[in-house]
């Protein structure tokens, strides 16, 4: 299936490893030419330089810091200044510490809302105007299951989700008219270093090994395994394709029917 997205230009955050790498990877298979953010340099431009030797588009680096405002400000006004439009944003930069209420302090709290939430707001504040000029264009939040299934122990992850969630069902009303399209995509665990690091934390918490965390994860997901960031990534190229078009405003679960309730031990 041809998707239209050739010669499109796509601006992706969080995609020198994990899942943004994989969006930034199917994007340019199918024609797109990409803006790539993250706070590393360094990686950062490696991954440029091999996505587009293996797909031969264009791949733009810009290191910075979605905390920021004025690093996204920036990311977004050279990319504009480059390719001259922003066909496609997704957003997949941001973590959230996991812990239990008693161990969170106000500083986890206000840093997973800083980067999670208040990253994303700034990402799509950033390119709306352009956006809703040119009547057109396609936005995806990577957020997480946790804003739609929330746990205990995902506590800080699942309060930023929800509120981007919120924040996308809002701007989804309000661009629509102008040929905007914003949709949310929520993976539950996924095969990247940030889920290895959520397992620590749950094993932690519950006071298991991180064998058992596993285990635990792969028997509340009734396809028995945990997602590859490629799937995520299918579904958005797909939701950002003209393919797409009617879809605005959904928030997509990309979990396996995950029970959260099964990993409480």
């Amino acid at each position: 299936m041809d998707l239209g997205l050739t010669g499109k230009i796509a601006f992706v955050t969080g995609a020198s490893k994990g899942i943004g790498r994989a969006v930034a990877e199917q994007l340019a298979s199918e024609g797109a030419d990409i803006v790539i953010t993250a706070r590393t340099a360094g990686p950062l431009a490696q991954v440029a330089s091999d996505i587009a030797a293996r797909t031969g588009r264009t791949i733009v680096a810009l290191a910075g810091d979605m905390s920021k405002a004025e690093d996204v400000d920036r990311c977004v006004k050279e990319t504009l200044g480059r390719f001259g439009h922003i066909d496609i944003l997704v957003t997949c930069a941001g973590s959230s510490p996991g812990g239990l209420l008693e161990e969170l302090t106000e500083e986890h709290w206000l840093s997973s809302l800083n980067l999670k939430f208040m990253g994303y707001v700034r990402s799509v504040r950033a390119v709306i105007p352009h956006m809703r000029e040119r009547g057109e264009g396609a936005i995806v939040l990577v957020v997480g299951n946790d804003g739609l299934k929330p746990s205990y122990w995902e506590m800080t992850a699942g309060v930023a989700n929800a509120a981007d969630i919120n924040f996308a069902s809002s701007v989804a009303e309000q661009y629509g008219r102008y040929g905007v399209r914003i949709n949310t995509v929520n993976p539950g665990p996924v095969n990247t270093d940030r889920w290895d690091g959520l397992e620590k934390a749950f094993a932690r918490d519950k006071k298991v090994d991180q064998v058992r965390a596993h285990e635990l994860a792969i028997s509340s997901i009734p396809l028995n395994r945990i997602c590859e960031p490629q799937e995520v990534a299918s579904l958005v190229t797909f939701l950002v394709s003209p393919r797409a078009y009617f879809i605005n405003g959904a928030h997509i679960p990309i979990d396996g029917a995950q029970r959260k309730a099964l990993m409480d031990v």
